[in-house]
């Protein structure tokens, strides 16, 4: 029987949440106000929090300065290029994982993780050379390469996960009906673990989206995205806080939007089997 929760109880929990929520998103509220200032409020002390001048004229700067749609297509085709093609690889891997498990998966799994914890800065030297020599420094496609490979140890052990927690009998029924390896794949399995790849898929947008180490090494003017958009605005002159507030609003303005049009998805997917 699942314990009875106290009004005084449910009180507190929704006070503490509402709490840890705003702090959190505090700063994002403070950018896009300072976005609305000029340069002197931007740092006028005490800060003023709504009794000010608004303006829109850093974001008409900004624009001026800078291309903000070439940049955002950028980050498009940077973002969903390397996740869809992670995808394409993860689904086939995930599934040999989950379904027919080798003596050593766990130790594949384990290694592929591990290759997260390595330093980006320890492998930048060697890539940029090898960029350099096949002529992949700042372009998109690179981008891609990297943002896919580096991404690619999440999407798996996301989708295995995912694929853990579908029963085995299903695809052991669909071979018995004939079904193929591809057709096991795409029109059994696929299907099934739809919530699981939504939010694998919108998890690992929003990684590459916000990627800014390689970006800001890799890129110099054609293939830049958003993130070098932002830092354009860090200068040796020093830094123009209502200028750069109005550049990553711009910046974090699309991917809050999906974000808050795919929370459903996203909790959904993220807690995909761990009610039984």
């Amino acid at each position: 029987m699942a314990r009875a929760i106290t009004p005084r109880r449910k009180a507190i929990t929704t006070v503490i949440a509402w709490t840890i929520g705003l702090l959190i998103f505090f700063p994002i509220f403070w950018t896009v106000l300072t976005s609305f200032k000029t340069e002197a409020e931007a740092v006028a002390t005490p800060p003023r929090f709504l009794m000010f001048d608004w303006t829109l004229e850093n974001y008409a700067t900004v624009q001026e300065r800078s291309n903000y749609f070439r940049h955002f297509w950028n980050s498009v085709v940077i973002s969903l290029g390397s996740t869809v093609i992670g995808l394409i690889i993860a689904i086939p891997a995930a599934w040999a994982m989950a379904f027919v498990p080798g003596k050593r998966t766990k130790d594949v799994l384990m290694w592929m993780l591990s290759t997260k914890m390595l330093p980006p800065v320890g492998v930048l030297v060697p890539l940029y050379l090898l960029f350099r020599d096949t002529g992949l420094l700042d372009t998109r496609t690179g981008l891609v390469i990297v943002l896919t490979l580096i991404n690619l140890p999440i999407i798996i052990w996301m989708l295995y996960t995912y694929f853990r927690e579908i029963p085995g009998e299903i695809l052991e029924a669909a071979r018995m009906d004939g079904a193929t390896l591809r057709s096991e794949i795409l029109y059994v399995l696929t299907p099934m673990a739809v919530p699981g790849i939504a939010s694998t898929l919108l998890l690992n947008v929003i990684l590459a989206w916000n990627e800014a180490f390689w970006t800001l090494n890799l890129t110099a003017a054609n293939a830049a995205p958003l993130t070098a958009f932002i830092a354009s605005y860090s200068s040796p002159e020093g830094l123009f806080y209502a200028k750069l507030s109005a550049a990553s609003t711009m910046a974090i303005a699309p991917i809050l939007i999906l974000g808050w049009f795919s929370q459903k998805q996203l909790v959904r997917g993220l807690t995909f089997g761990a009610v039984k």
